[in-house]
């Protein structure tokens, strides 16, 4: 009576007479007989690998392959077999199973899939069969977690990813009226292909604005941020904000209907945007501000003033305000400070040519008695 493999398959070469021929193989000492014994014993064990192979038939791969790639994994069994392990044939089938399942892992999938989802799949594949003899219809997602002891997402999962061991062609032809392929079906014409060039040449333009402008270009129209927000953020009035907002988004707007982008007129000077300068005559030292005084400013205006102050001697002190179109906080901490050196140093302390809006400012800041009337 033929013998059966752990298959349960007959096979002409039983098991243990198998095992048997590994054993000797394995007593073998010199190295010219164990080479006539592991040849022997390979070509009596090739049936066993074939079995083994025609296990997975039926899943996509030639079956020529799958006996290859069995036989490879054979010859991987017997060089690395050690009879105090146990039995050879059981040690070959996992030996074979494994090399097989890697093939199917590594050169059979047409998208990556992970490699314990791909295992998986090949399990469900084979429960799959299993469960639908049995049952004579096809198993539910619960049947097969249960038969395989898995959670039902997993199985989910491996059946949706079992997709990928396949994947349809794009020039796969069309079936239905006129000619054409998969590919011409997918996708459409994209509408945003025609504002590439703008957003191309707003990001250019970008990169000529001061830092300060893109930063709060950023935060508003990629960050959503409010005036208020950036305003506290940055540490300058929410007016101040707005006007340094729509200064920079006049200049892209002007920019962007240009060949020649014009220069950036906000700040001359990105280090130093702030200018100071000291003329001395007719009895009194003249400190002429021009740009915005803010908090990047306000420092070297403080500075400036108080070299001012203690160079003015007998002379009077006479701030000009006439080119300077905005005095946030921080520049009004600095004319106060200024206004108190002076007080101290008994110089005379005034400031001439506030614009109206500066003026405004200086005056609710309590700084309106140093600004002599019109």
């Amino acid at each position: 009576m033929p013998a059966h493999d752990s298959s349960g398959m007959t096979s002409e070469q039983g098991l243990e007479d198998l095992d048997a021929a590994a054993l000797a193989y394995a007593a073998r000492v010199s190295a010219g007989e164990r080479a006539a014994a592991r040849e022997e014993l390979t070509r009596q064990c090739l049936p066993f690998a074939g079995r083994m192979a025609r296990r997975y038939r039926g899943r996509g791969e030639q079956q020529d392959d799958l006996e290859q790639v069995a036989r490879l994994g054979l010859v991987k069994a017997i060089d690395r077999y050690d009879p105090e392990r146990g039995s050879f044939t059981a040690y070959a089938v996992i030996t074979i199973s494994g090399e097989i399942k890697r093939h199917f892992r590594d050169k059979t999938w047409g998208v990556h899939v992970p490699r314990r989802v791909q295992d998986l799949s090949l399990e469900v594949g084979h429960a799959t069969m299993v469960l639908t003899t049995t049952l004579s219809r096809t198993p539910t997602a619960a049947e097969l977690a249960a038969h395989l002891r898995v959670a039902e997402p997993a199985v989910r999962e491996a059946q949706e990813s079992s997709a990928g061991y396949t994947p349809a062609s794009l020039n796969a032809p069309v079936a239905g009226e006129g000619s054409g392929e998969l590919g011409d079906l997918l996708g459409g014409a994209d509408r945003e292909l025609e504002s590439v060039d703008d957003k191309l040449t707003v990001s250019r333009l970008l990169l000529r604005l001061p830092a300060r402008e893109r930063q709060m270009l950023a935060m508003r129209f990629y960050g959503n941020r409010t005036q208020a927000e950036i305003a506290a953020e940055l540490g300058i009035s929410q007016m101040h904000v707005s006007r340094l907002l729509s200064r920079a988004l006049g200049w892209l707007r002007e920019a962007m209907l240009s060949d020649n982008p014009p220069s950036w007129e906000g700040n001359p000077c990105r280090d130093h945007p702030m200018q100071v300068s000291v003329h001395r005559g007719d009895g009194a030292l003249t400190v002429r501000v021009r740009g915005e005084v803010d908090r990047d400013t306000a420092e070297r205006l403080r500075i400036g003033l108080r070299h001012a102050v203690a160079a003015a001697g007998d002379d009077r002190l006479v701030v000009d305000l006439t080119g300077v179109p905005l005095v946030d906080a921080a520049g009004v901490a600095v004319l106060h400070d200024a206004a108190a050196a002076a007080s101290v140093a008994s110089v005379g302390l005034t400031i001439a040519g506030a614009q109206p809006f500066v003026a405004r400012i200086l005056g609710v800041s309590g700084l309106s008695a140093l600004i002599p009337p019109s």
